[in-house]
């Protein structure tokens, strides 16, 4: 299946806008960013599990069980704070 991935603030500055993978059916979010660090190199930088990140599937926050659905969208970015 596919799915779009995006990256957002310092995950975009260091591993691009984002991206399109194909995936087997039923994989979840959590194999999803696995399968990301495995590539070792920027990817297992900044998407390393010791990193704290916030993750979204269709513009939603989302537990990282939730397996994915062909054509979703993926977002990976830094918890943010406001003031």
């Amino acid at each position: 299946m596919k799915v779009r991935v995006r990256y957002f603030a310092s995950i975009r500055e260091a591993l691009g806008a984002g991206e399109t993978l194909d995936l087997a059916a039923g994989t979840t979010l959590a194999e999803l960013r696995e399968h990301l660090i495995l590539r070792g190199g920027r990817h297992a930088e900044a998407l390393g599990r010791t990193r704290a990140l916030r993750a979204a599937l269709d513009q939603r926050m989302v537990e990282e069980t939730l397996p994915l659905e062909q054509d979703c969208e993926v977002a990976f970015f830094p918890p943010v704070t406001g003031g």
